[in-house]
């Protein structure tokens, strides 16, 4: 395994010697290879899409969706070998923020902040440039199946300035971050269940969802600010913030009413923007596995 991990290494520095347009065509190659050769995930792809629009998008927009979720998929990889390297002068030129002065209030009340985004867009040029340009923030991750790849994606995020605990134990981690007046970063758009999330409503299917930021606010005090990347060229990136709310009252219905909220705000985000999501997860496999089998 630790071969594999230094031969990786060995690409990595191949390819970031070459001009910033080669290297990202080259990881467009391997997206268009990936997609054909990943049929059982281009169903899942399809069912998912099926499933949230029904018949509102036609053939041809699925497609070209489908496409795209590889290459985007590979645009991200290609950003964290990038975020080992660049700089914050060099992330300040691809991004611009909007609505970024409710944030800049909040800071300066000295509060800390629970940040809810998605595997959406370019998530890990903005996760970086969050922490970077903004606030330092505190994040979850979870470990590659070989573990020998786990401090290259540490050092590609703690570059800039976001400090990280491994999933297992991880809300300990973040709740202290909240309690010294740090910002967290959470994704909240994987399949959740009844354990770690509540019962909502996504894309007109009641679906749980993860209920962690909305107890957290509860907890801290902290407010809730939803934060999504998007881009129409891949060359210049928007990172906008929602309006922060915070749970005033630790009961279910509070919970469950905030986490609704950032469902609404995700929902709404991902259909202005529908091909920049991570469709080719079981979104669903908790609640509707039917959609899955076969």
């Amino acid at each position: 395994m630790m071969f594999l991990y230094r031969l990786f290494l060995l690409f990595d520095w191949l390819v970031m010697q070459l001009p910033s347009k080669i290297r990202k065509g080259i990881f467009i190659a391997l997206a268009s290879l990936a997609h054909l050769l990943a049929l059982s995930r281009n169903r899942i792809i399809q069912n998912n899409l099926t499933f949230a629009f029904g018949n509102t998008l036609n053939k041809a927009q699925k497609k070209e969706i489908e496409i795209y979720c590889y290459r985007n998929l590979l645009l991200n990889f290609l950003q964290t070998m990038e975020n080992r390297r660049n700089t914050p002068e060099e992330l300040a030129q691809r991004v611009t923020f909007k609505n970024r002065n409710v944030v800049d209030e909040l800071l300066a009340q000295g509060r800390g902040i629970i940040f809810v985004s998605a595997h959406l867009g370019n998530w890990e040029l903005g996760g970086a440039a969050l922490s970077s340009l903004i606030t330092p923030v505190s994040s979850i991750y979870k470990g590659f199946s070989n573990a020998a790849f786990d401090p290259y994606l540490l050092e590609a995020r703690t570059n800039h300035r976001m400090e990280l605990a491994e999933k297992n134990g991880a809300l300990k981690h973040i709740a202290k971050a909240l309690r010294n007046g740090r910002s967290i970063l959470l994704m909240i758009d994987q399949a959740s269940n009844e354990r770690y999330g509540v019962k909502t409503t996504f894309f007109g299917h009641e679906t749980y969802h993860s209920s962690t930021a909305a107890g957290l606010s509860a907890k801290f005090s902290a407010p809730i600010v939803g934060v999504y990347i998007t881009s129409v060229d891949e060359r210049h990136y928007t990172i906008s913030f929602e309006n922060p709310i915070t749970v005033e009252r630790n009961d279910e219905t509070s919970i469950i009413d905030a986490t609704q909220h950032q469902v609404n705000a995700l929902e709404k985000t991902i259909r202005d923007h529908p091909k920049l999501w991570f469709w080719c997860h079981k979104r669903w496999k908790g609640e509707f596995p039917a959609i899955y089998a076969g």
